[in-house]
């Protein structure tokens, strides 16, 4: 176990589709804030958002900006060989509630059953019986990550009570390089002779594209 400084970043520093950050903050923050009347309306508190998207969309950025916002939340973060000890990580997450149970790239060990000559690893059917087994007053949130939403196990991805919000995050259309290219480039003293110029010679890179593209300049 690494216990990591929480990273605060400012909202202006995501650049995401048009009511995305909304969505998000109040499908993982919303349950904790509303806790008590959640209860009292026998309304369980456990959710899961599922962030997928190309590589260097922001999928982590948004789990960084989740981590520094979410006070008093308690975060596991899962990713690589760590996925595999999901039984134990979800029940340290559940001791240490509220929480949040995040899962990088989890169609590692969470692909379609029919895929494989073997079947599906047994930390896919552990992942889902984690997220079954919380009771009504568990303030747990799930937020698995992937870059391949079409790998995954329906029956963990598409099912209301595991899975209930998933939200795209697409690579930035012209408006959103405009944004990216304005965030990395504070600080800088850029001879942009023609932004726009730069806005469309960019279509179809990653914001991981433009950060490094800003750093080099």
């Amino acid at each position: 176990i690494v216990f990591l400084e929480r990273p605060q970043l400012a909202r202006d520093e995501l650049v995401l589709p048009s009511g995305a950050l909304e969505r998000i903050e109040l499908h993982v923050l919303g349950p904790s804030r509303h806790r008590e009347q959640l209860v009292a309306a026998r309304r369980h508190l456990a959710r899961g958002l599922l962030l997928w998207g190309p590589p260097g969309t922001g999928k982590t950025h948004t789990v960084r900006y989740l981590t520094g916002i979410a006070e008093g939340a308690t975060v596991v973060l899962l990713s690589g060989g760590t996925l595999g000890m999901v039984g134990a990580f979800a029940n340290l997450a559940r001791r240490l509630q509220p929480s949040l149970l995040v899962l990088e790239d989890v169609d590692l060990v969470a692909q379609e059953r029919t895929f494989g000559p073997m079947g599906s690893s047994p930390v896919l059917y552990e992942l889902m019986n984690q997220m079954d087994g919380l009771g009504e007053d568990a303030d747990i949130a799930f937020v698995p990550t992937t870059n391949r939403p079409d790998a995954l196990e329906p029956a963990l991805a598409a099912r209301p009570g595991r899975v209930d919000l998933a939200v795209e995050l697409p690579l930035p259309d012209d408006e959103g390089r405009r944004k990216l290219i304005e965030l990395y480039g504070r600080g800088l003293d850029l001879e942009l002779a023609d932004l726009e110029l730069v806005v469309r010679r960019t279509s179809g890179v990653t914001a991981s594209f433009v950060k490094e593209l800003l750093r080099r300049a």
